[in-house]
């Protein structure tokens, strides 16, 4: 069933979930505003695409405290259909992937998550690390001095509150202290309203403009299967780690179908399509978020952001929340899995390398994903053909 209220998945950690919830949503601005402004998407667009997204699969997705949205991974993709196309037809090809996917739901996709290996796993979970690093040091030559003195206290005071208390998230006060300097300090910081237009929108309910031929079907599919598979690998990937992280079980099957829909009704309002995002769910959970009230608290944040307090969102400094995800880059890596370099496990720490090196490099995870896979089969077989002689 799509639709499912288990009093468990809601309630029980409210005061967390409601911290939680607030440090996610701020968040998911930066990257959802950068990537929008590279996709060619009006950034408060994209925040109400990744509002829709994530209150959507928050009533009807299977794991608890998982962060989705509009991610740089989808709009990456997008981009191109934008440039040569127009807005209308990446409209149409969000809701065209939601229905994909809904499909692939009911189809049983979420089982091929067990055939990929732990190795690959690793390079997946590393690789996402890496890129969440390196898309807050390709902020940095646009820094002030000041800036880089934030950064650098922030990345200290999240190691350093949670020793002192913690009853608040640290990502929380530290976003509350650092916006007030901003206010103090507003020439000197970058801020979130420095990122893009903030210029306000007015959502409605329609059909993309675009003409229904099947020469239409013809454009938007491969980039709606593109980002149909890049979304429920990025997502499916994403279930297992916030399973360990909460030590709890998931659905991965309602996970998939409440991708599907929330793309589809995301596309009826105009937004583009979004999937899980690992450095927002990480630090949601690291922030005590654990039930569905947390991502129904983001994203219920990002809307009053968009609506109502979008003087003080624009206010937030970039260098804050640069800091915070740098932490979360950290801790979002597998530092286990150094362990095969270690003890030279040669063509485990190959397959996990391969599949780090080809998502750093590409940006895409299904490429990424799949040539692991394809080389872990090939190792495999001729590993047993071997010990058959």
């Amino acid at each position: 069933m799509l639709f499912s209220f288990r009093k468990n998945e809601w309630l029980g950690n409210e005061k967390n979930d409601l911290f939680a919830g607030l440090v996610s949503s701020i968040a998911i601005l930066p990257e959802v505003i950068g990537f929008a402004i590279i996709a060619g998407v009006n950034p408060i667009s994209a925040l109400f695409a990744s509002a829709i997204t994530l209150l959507v699969i928050t009533f009807t997705g299977g794991r608890p405290a998982m962060v989705s949205a509009a991610a740089g991974s989808m709009a990456l993709v997008i981009a191109s259909l934008i440039e040569s196309h127009g807005l209308h037809y990446m409209i149409a090809a969000t809701i065209l992937t939601g229905f994909i996917q809904l499909f692939l739901g009911y189809m049983g996709i979420h089982r091929l998550m067990r055939f990929i290996p732990q190795t690959v796993m690793f390079g997946f979970v590393n690789a996402l690390a890496i890129l969440i690093f390196l898309a807050q040091i390709q902020q940095l030559p646009n820094q002030s001095i000041w800036s880089y003195i934030m950064i650098v206290t922030t990345i200290i005071l999240m190691y350093i509150i949670p020793k002192i208390t913690k009853v608040v998230p640290p990502a929380l006060l530290i976003i509350l202290f650092m916006t007030i300097i901003s206010f103090i300090f507003k020439d000197n910081l970058q801020t979130v309203g420095n990122l893009g237009d903030m210029s306000a929108i007015s959502p409605t309910i329609s059909l993309p403009a675009v003409p229904l031929t099947l020469q239409t079907l013809l454009i938007i599919l491969p980039t709606s299967l593109a980002l149909a598979m890049i979304g429920l690998i990025e997502s499916l990937l994403t279930v297992p780690i916030i399973d360990k992280m909460t030590d709890s079980q998931s659905d991965s099957q309602r996970e998939v179908k409440a991708q599907g829909l929330g793309n589809i009704i995301t596309g009826f309002f105009g937004g583009q399509a979004g999937c899980a995002m690992i450095g927002q769910a990480v630090i949601n959970v690291k922030s005590g978020g654990r039930k569905k009230l947390s991502t129904l608290i983001a994203s219920i944040s990002l809307l009053l952001f968009i609506f109502v307090f979008k003087d003080i969102m624009i206010q937030i400094p970039t260098a804050a929340l640069i800091g915070i995800m740098i932490t979360v880059a950290l801790d979002t890596f597998e530092w286990e899995s150094l362990q095969l370099i270690r003890t030279f496990e040669i063509t485990e720490s190959f397959i996990m390398i391969v599949t780090i090196s080809v998502i750093v490099y590409t940006h895409n995870l299904a490429i990424g994903i799949i040539l692991g896979v394809l080389l872990s089969g090939i190792v495999y077989y001729f590993s047993k053909k071997k010990h058959s002689i």
